[in-house]
């Protein structure tokens, strides 16, 4: 709920942030760290866990919801991202069960390999009940980057 009236445009988090804080303290520990997380860039539930996972596993912290820019053209919003080269993406059968909607992800990837973007897909199920390996995975990804930059892409943070 928090998440999407951020990403509608319909609030701020410092409104809500000012909202809460004016508020009682009692009862609000959830709003607070949904809060958090949106403030982080989360846009949803299995991005939260996400989220959760790569501080429960101390991954480095990635910029979530990043708009990848290469010049002055988006090439992708990324679930995580990190400089080194790697984006992970949740993908849930509410927005990648259509064919068409399919279509775009499986673009979407092409445009970021083109780019020499690592691209790591998890499901929300397997965040949550093999976050060990994924978080494996993820390491694994940006231990084989060699901390390399990719000069040409700009990543500017989740609106």
């Amino acid at each position: 709920m928090v998440a999407g009236g951020v990403q509608r445009g319909k609030i701020t988090v410092a409104d809500l942030a000012r909202e809460l804080n004016s508020g009682p303290i009692q009862g609000s520990a959830r709003l607070r760290a949904a809060l958090a997380e949106v403030a982080d860039g989360v846009r949803s539930a299995a991005e939260g866990d996400l989220h959760a996972l790569i501080k429960r596993e101390q991954l480095p912290v990635p910029m979530y919801n990043a708009r990848l820019f290469v010049e002055d053209r988006l090439l992708a919003i990324t679930d995580a991202w990190w400089p080194a080269g790697v984006a992970v993406e949740v993908d849930s059968r509410e927005w990648h069960l259509s064919p068409a909607d399919w279509e775009r992800t499986l673009l979407r990837d092409a445009r970021m390999t083109e780019q020499g973007i690592l691209v790591l897909r998890f499901t929300p199920r397997r965040i949550r009940t093999a976050g060990h390996e994924v978080a494996h995975q993820i390491r694994a990804a940006l231990a084989a980057s060699g901390g390399r930059r990719l000069p040409q892409i700009v990543a500017r943070p989740a609106r």
